[in-house]
């Protein structure tokens, strides 16, 4: 018994990957920033409820990525799906307030950047889903979960911030979050768990905007029509938003549960938005 209890404490210290939040360089200010943790994100991060409150529009800069996230493994196709999936995500969350156009005049500009990423390990994620093969074969409706192998877990580092007509930060945060042996959807590819938490930190940063508020700590309000018709692959709420192209809907949904590549369901971002993989230094 005792070695069956050291054996899932290993378990689950290990099977965590720990993303780093060192600040990028792409802030105008880091100084405000406070530790804000979600169950499975970590952040810093810094938010003035009343302008971002008064704010009624908002203008998107495509994400770019550091050198640090430019890391070996990890193809230019799949760095622009994750900028791209950041973009999309921020879009929709977004728009449940405010309305998103493109011209310069926007009361608040959001633009984001990737940090810093390690890529997910194929051959241990094929095992994972191999595994799950077997366990439902070998014991057909028996809900057995099958955890990931603590092995390659992939993570994503993103800063973004949200600037005043003057060129103030109204607000700002920087997100790490790492894969797990237990909780989420692996796919067998090299930038699976990142492209899936580009996602999560969409969501968060936007939702942060939203409320004027830290996005942790508090139960989700629930999507509206507009947000559930993007999410299934419909037209988003607002014409700039096409620019990011569409969600992969019911086909993504499924191809996260089987677990294969997303560049094989997501068509990326919409025409005419080639900067969207722009890289810095």
């Amino acid at each position: 018994m005792r070695m069956t209890a050291i054996f899932a404490t290993v378990f689950m210290v290990s099977g965590c990957a720990s993303a780093a939040l060192d600040g990028g360089g792409s802030l105008t200010s880091y100084d405000d920033l406070k530790p804000s943790d979600g169950l499975f994100a970590k952040s810093k991060l810094a938010v003035n409820k009343n302008e971002v409150l008064a704010a009624r529009t908002v203008r998107i800069v495509p994400t770019a990525f550091a050198a640090k996230a430019q890391v070996e493994g990890i193809t230019d196709e799949q760095r622009k799906l994750i900028a791209n999936a950041v973009d999309r995500s921020l879009c929709a969350g977004l728009s449940e307030r405010f309305k998103v156009v493109t011209t310069d005049d926007a009361d608040l500009t959001v633009r984001a950047l990737v940090t810093q990423m390690t890529p997910t390990d194929e051959k241990a994620v094929a095992a994972t889903k191999a595994a799950s093969v077997a366990k439902t074969v070998l014991l057909p409706g028996v809900p057995v979960p099958t955890p990931r192998l603590p092995i390659g877990l992939g993570t994503l580092s993103v800063e973004a911030e949200a600037l005043g007509h003057d060129g103030r930060q109204n607000a700002a945060m920087v997100w790490g979050r790492g894969a797990n042996a237990l909780s989420g959807s692996a796919r067998i590819s090299s930038s699976g768990d990142a492209y899936e938490f580009a996602s999560a930190f969409g969501d968060d940063f936007s939702k942060m905007l939203v409320t004027g508020k830290s996005p942790f700590g508090t139960l989700p309000s629930p999507p509206s029509i507009e947000r559930i018709q993007s999410l299934a692959g419909g037209a988003p709420k607002y014409p700039a938003c096409e620019a990011f192209g569409r969600e992969p809907g019911l086909v993504g949904l499924v191809s996260g549960v089987v677990g294969t590549p997303p560049e094989w369901t997501d068509k990326g971002s919409g025409a005419g938005t080639s900067a969207t993989a722009e890289q810095v230094p």
